[in-house]
């Protein structure tokens, strides 16, 4: 059983400057969504990261929620959270399939992502996945995102310049523009 399996943990990363974390979640099962919400605050919390929450109403809407906002704000990282129980139909496929290969897609683009949405057979899974006591799986994927943002800080290139440059600007002690010969 999965549950009685020992993992490693890597040590919670510090940042020496202020963190700020979206997270989107669904709370389409609403106990599985509070418990996923509870453990991945508490990480965040005890890393000293600022946190924003903002609801979508499903799995396939969490990462179109977190592509909005890495386009158009200034968070470091993202949490996904939600929950997928497998049904009669296809549907569980789709939706878990669609969710992870957008998330991954937003990540390989430099977004950092923690993945907190289950894929289960049933709700007791869900229950002991996202239990802060239990498995703790909100906390797992916020622990994800501050790492992958303790990764982007550290191989950032400071000075990096985006879009448009007027002439004339300084950057990086080096004139920008057109030279006269």
């Amino acid at each position: 059983m999965a549950s009685s399996e020992q993992h490693y943990i890597l040590p919670r990363p510090e940042f020496d400057k202020p963190t700020k974390v979206l997270i989107v979640i669904s709370p389409y099962y609403k106990a599985i969504a509070d418990d996923l919400l509870s453990g991945a605050r508490a990480e965040l919390d005890a890393a000293g990261a600022s946190h924003e929450t903002v609801e979508v109403p499903g799995a396939l809407e969490i990462p179109a929620a977190i592509s909005i906002a890495y386009r158009q704000s200034n968070f470091d990282g993202f949490v996904a959270l939600g929950c997928v129980v497998r049904g009669e139909t296809t549907h569980y496929e789709t939706v878990c399939n669609d969710s992870s290969r957008a998330i991954t897609l937003l990540g390989l683009e430099g977004a950092s992502i923690g993945n907190g949405i289950l894929t289960v057979e049933n709700l007791l899974q869900a229950e002991v996945r996202a239990n802060p006591d239990k498995q703790n799986k909100g906390a797992g994927a916020a622990a994800a995102a501050l790492h992958l943002i303790a990764l982007s800080r550290k191989w950032g290139r400071s000075g990096r310049e985006i879009g448009f440059q007027p002439e004339g600007i300084q950057i990086a002690g080096k004139a920008e523009g057109p030279t006269t010969a």
